[in-house]
């Protein structure tokens, strides 16, 4: 993504309108489409920034102590010619995820909880190192200490020299973080509350894996099962995650990598109520998650719930959905209806897309076609043959290209029968079920949801429903954005720690996020984090008369699109940032 802008006259004055667009390809063309509309931040609108930048940063949105000097300087003759700049770094990300770092109290809770440090460095900045680097370029430990760390500005912003930050620190800062997961999943709660008028009256609930390079064989969590990630090959952990009905996180648990999801969620439930009370929360959950005994633990336990169902639900309401009466249109190509379960405590929602019939058909129709034209080459095989072959063999590879089209393997029935007088000796009849093909076109595109929440419309269930997205959603991007797979760590607790660091740099993601979304900027964090990239802080030394050097460490001016960004972020980009020496020496005046 990237900013365009447009310059139009208005009564003989210009004015510069931004967009944030992206490129996107349809065949061969490629052709720019609009995720934002800047505007113009005129003075009433850069107030308003302004007042969003406070409303995260708090009294800290205009603190100056890091980047401007109260002392006046005395005039000094300058030998222009042999003014040179040293020391290009990244400022711009790091510097933004500092402020968000601060925003949500991260900096606070690790001074008071991390109390013990070392003479040189707290363990409260290294986790914002950590952090950090996570949000902005992640990698290993080893990686931060030996390339990214010495390439950014945050020797500025957190006072830490180099030479402190290599990866035996790293690592152990990893062990000091772990301990404080439930009291940052707390503090965190309320601080994102704050920040965005969150309610917890709606909790969503997922699970996914994360796999291991390596054979982990120090960590008794990891084992191998449902690969989320194709990697079935390698071992994993689960990882439970909660999520409000915006996406932002709430809590976390890791699972055992064998772990059977429907198993996970009695335990996750009792974890989230222990931690913030039973309230009348509602779960939502996919099908995968539940089992008819967990939802009798639900209702016996008072507990609100709204899930979807296994396709071979379906049968059960097969005359509801034949039966064109009750059908409602909820938004364009999407119908619903709801109906009664037996005993009166539940309603099921029978829900119809017409992207997903589409899909569905088109599925059935592609593995249908693959079915047909491997069992005729079976078929053709068996009648060239010239000598006998093995049955098992046969049905094993039967078995195999009906596992591969499982989506329409129900649509055929296939079997072997002798045949003497085929030199292979056997001949292979198949044929369609009857009636599959009618129920097909009636299922295409529909499932069902149900839920003991009976005052909902069937829209409000529905729009509930689809909210899981942001529980999937936030997997994603700690599995693409933050790449918190694999794993390389072997041992259990460092494992846990390098999950709870990607935690963290979630919960910053989605701040940016959420102060992005408010400030019309879209909803691409990475897109900003890449911008604000490019502007960088450089040492000028400027050679003076007196035969010595003065050194100023200034920030790069933002261009106009990167200036456009702060702006509607609310934010003041600093000119100069104090050396370390001069940061030291005000920290230790102000009793820091």
């Amino acid at each position: 993504m990237f900013l365009r802008h447009t310059t139009i006259q208005k009564n003989g004055k210009p004015h510069v309108y931004w967009r944030l667009v992206r490129s996107v390809r349809h065949g061969r063309r490629v052709y720019q489409q609009t995720v934002a509309h800047l505007g113009e931040l005129d003075e009433e609108g850069r107030a308003r920034a302004g007042a969003l930048a406070k409303h995260f940063l708090g009294e800290r949105a205009t603190q100056r102590e890091l980047f401007e000097d109260t002392e006046s300087y005395s005039p000094m003759r300058v030998h222009l010619n042999q003014v040179r700049v040293e020391r290009g770094r990244a400022f711009g990300d790091v510097w933004l995820g500092w402020n968000l770092w601060r925003a949500v109290g991260l900096d606070r809770f690790f001074d008071d909880a991390m109390t013990e440090s070392r003479a040189t460095v707290s363990w409260s900045q290294m986790a914002a190192v950590l952090v950090l680097a996570r949000l902005c370029e992640p990698a290993s430990e080893l990686h931060i200490a030996e390339t990214w760390y010495r390439g950014t500005a945050l020797e500025d912003l957190l006072v830490i020299p180099p030479s402190a930050v290599h990866h035996t620190r790293l690592y152990e800062a990893l062990d000091r973080i772990l301990p404080h997961k439930r009291e940052l999943e707390t503090h965190l709660k309320d601080r994102l509350g704050t920040l965005f008028s969150l309610d917890y009256d709606l909790l969503l609930y997922d699970v996914t894996s994360t796999y291991f390079e390596g054979l982990a064989e120090g960590n008794p969590m990891a084992a191998r099962g449902y690969s989320r990630d194709h990697r079935p090959d390698c071992k994993q952990v689960c990882i439970g995650l909660v999520v409000t009905r915006e996406g932002y996180p709430l809590g976390y648990e890791i699972f055992k990598g064998n772990r059977v999801d429907v198993t996970t969620m009695e335990e996750m439930v009792e974890t989230m109520e222990s931690r913030y009370g039973k309230a009348r929360r509602i779960w939502v959950m996919d099908r995968g998650m539940v089992s008819e005994d967990n939802l009798e633990w639900m209702r016996q336990g008072q507990r609100r719930y709204l899930v979807g169902t296994p396709r071979s639900e379906l049968r059960k309401w097969e005359r509801e959905i034949v039966d064109r009466r009750g059908w409602k249109e909820v938004r364009e190509g999407l119908e619903v209806k709801i109906c009664d379960g037996p005993d009166g405590k539940e309603k099921f929602l029978l829900c119809r897309s017409e992207d997903r019939t589409k899909k569905e058909r088109a599925m059935h129709e592609r593995f249908s076609q693959r079915i047909v034209e491997g069992l005729g080459q079976i078929k053709r095989r068996l009648e060239k043959s010239t000598k006998a072959l093995d049955s098992f063999q046969v049905e094993r590879q039967i078995g195999r290209l009906m596992e591969r089209n499982r989506r329409a393997a129900g649509r055929y029935v296939a079997r072997l029968e002798k045949a003497p007088e085929s030199p292979s000796g056997w001949r292979l009849v198949w044929g369609e079920k009857s009636g599959w093909s009618e129920w097909a076109s009636l299922s295409e595109g529909t499932y069902i949801l149900r839920s003991n929440v009976l005052e909902w419309t069937p829209e409000e269930l529905w729009r509930t429903y689809i909210q899981l997205s942001e529980a999937e959603a936030a997997f994603r991007i700690q599995k693409s954005e933050l790449r918190i797979r694999p794993i390389w760590h072997q041992h259990q607790d460092r494992v846990e720690a390098h999950i709870l660091v990607c935690f963290l740099a979630y919960v910053l993601w989605k701040t940016l996020q959420g102060w992005q979304e408010k400030a019309h900027l879209g909803s691409s964090p990475r897109t900003i984090l890449e911008e604000l990239h490019r502007i960088q802080s450089v040492d000028v030394v400027l050679p003076i008369e007196s035969g010595r050097e003065m050194t100023l460490r200034c920030v790069v001016r933002p261009d106009a699109s990167q200036a456009a960004l702060l702006d509607r972020l609310g934010l003041r980009l600093p000119l100069r940032l104090k050396r370390p020496l001069e940061i030291a020496k005000c920290s230790a005046n102000q009793g820091g």
